[in-house]
């Protein structure tokens, strides 16, 4: 009898903890055992910054395998968004994925209420109403901005200390493309990165009026080098500043702070460091909570903001790259690290501050007082300061 009693207790035991195992699996996918995942690319992936979103693709491959199909569409213009949008919807997309800046997706989402839309930040959604459906976020790149400027400080103190330069031939150069605040944001953080170690230096900042033109961008950081700039940094999609880093670099030393996507291949002489905005936390998270049947908010981690996201170092958002150690000055990595660390501990409000006045590009009346400080990315994922300072930042005509 009492055999019987045991046996059949482990019986109980054992159908107890396939019912544990069941209920673990089936909340981990809230009963979805595959979801069908979109991308939609507004480049391809010869350009870094489709490049470096499309690691977040691969990410999920290796994450998730046969349980997810990944259906993508390439080379979109933001004005031709609507046609693959709604061909993925219309496939059966449980979640899609853009990094356009196409004011599309949010007016379309509302009808497919069974997919989800997810965007990378393109303007602050503070205060605006949006689909349930739909969602944006965007790591904060002006961290990673802040700590390549202190790479590029770091390598033009020695060049001062070795008298390859003098200190007031401390100056860098910015390839951007369009004078957005998500741009002048990031060209602001750089700056700032370099004067925490070179206070001296100035920049200059040659607009090119498109993202992505090889040319274009090349002649750009041409036009800089020829203005004296010893580093030179972008906010574009082309290798074309680096090329023309490299090729500068035979008749005297001029070196590349790189975006998105390591340079040191085809910039191996120059390229000091890359940082990138990772997009891999985000996505993954997203379709996690998808599987699981949850507000995409709920899941993943960082400052939430209604349906929209940011986060910076602290969560892996924002990556450094590829610190090039033949190039790059003795104390860089120490330097980039104490950075770091200081950003993951705070909210980054020791960037934008010093005895600095910023005005507005567009409106010459509106002025900011950095000596107060300012927030980036506080109520909104898309980064808002555009203000150009004063004595320290030159806007060049090509």
């Amino acid at each position: 009898m009492k055999r019987v009693y045991i046996i059949t207790a482990l019986t109980c035991l054992v159908i107890m903890a396939g019912f544990i195992v069941s209920f673990r699996l089936l909340n981990l996918s809230g009963g979805k055992e595959h979801l069908t995942v979109g991308f939609i690319y507004d480049n391809d992936e010869s350009t870094p910054y489709t490049y470096n979103f499309s690691l977040a693709s691969d990410a999920l491959k290796r994450e998730y395998g046969d349980r997810v199909t990944i259906e993508s569409c390439s080379n979109v213009l933001d004005d031709e968004m609507e046609e693959p949008l709604r061909e993925l919807a219309e496939k059966g997309c449980d979640i899609i994925f853009f990094n356009g800046y196409s004011e599309l997706v949010r007016k379309l989402a509302p009808e497919y209420p069974d997919t989800q839309f997810c965007q990378t930040s393109y303007m602050d959604m503070s205060g605006q109403s949006v689909p349930a459906n739909y969602h944006t976020f965007k790591g904060e790149a002006y961290q990673g901005r802040y700590v390549s400027g202190i790479a590029a400080g770091v390598k033009i103190r020695q060049m001062i200390l070795d008298g390859t330069i003098s200190e007031d031939e401390a100056v860098v150069g910015f390839v951007a493309a369009f004078p957005t605040s998500e741009v002048i944001s990031g060209y602001t953080a750089y700056l700032m990165g370099v004067r925490s170690v070179v206070s001296q230096t100035v920049m200059h900042v040659c607009y090119t009026g498109t993202w992505s033109s090889y040319a274009q961008e090349k002649s750009a950081a041409q036009h800089l080098i020829d203005e004296g700039c010893i580093v030179i940094s972008q906010h574009t999609d082309t290798i074309g500043p680096a090329i023309a880093c490299e090729e500068a670099s035979e008749e005297r030393p001029v070196y590349y702070v790189g975006y998105n996507q390591s340079m040191s291949e085809v910039a191996p002489g120059t390229s000091l460091i890359t940082s990138r905005i990772c997009w891999e936390p985000y996505v993954l998270g997203a379709v996690e909570a998808v599987f699981m049947d949850k507000d995409i908010e709920s899941v993943v981690t960082g400052r939430i903001h209604g349906t929209d996201i940011s986060a910076g170092f602290e969560k892996g958002w924002v990556e450094m790259d590829d610190l090039n150690m033949q190039a790059a000055a003795p104390g860089t990595e120490d330097a980039m690290e104490d950075a770091i660390e200081r950003f993951k501990r705070g909210n980054g409000d020791f960037v934008f501050r010093g005895n600095y006045t910023g005005v507005n590009p567009d409106d010459p009346s509106d002025t900011i007082d950095l000596r107060k400080g300012y927030i980036e990315n506080e109520n909104t994922s898309y980064p808002l300061f555009h203000y150009i300072l004063t004595d320290i930042i030159t806007v060049d005509d090509m």
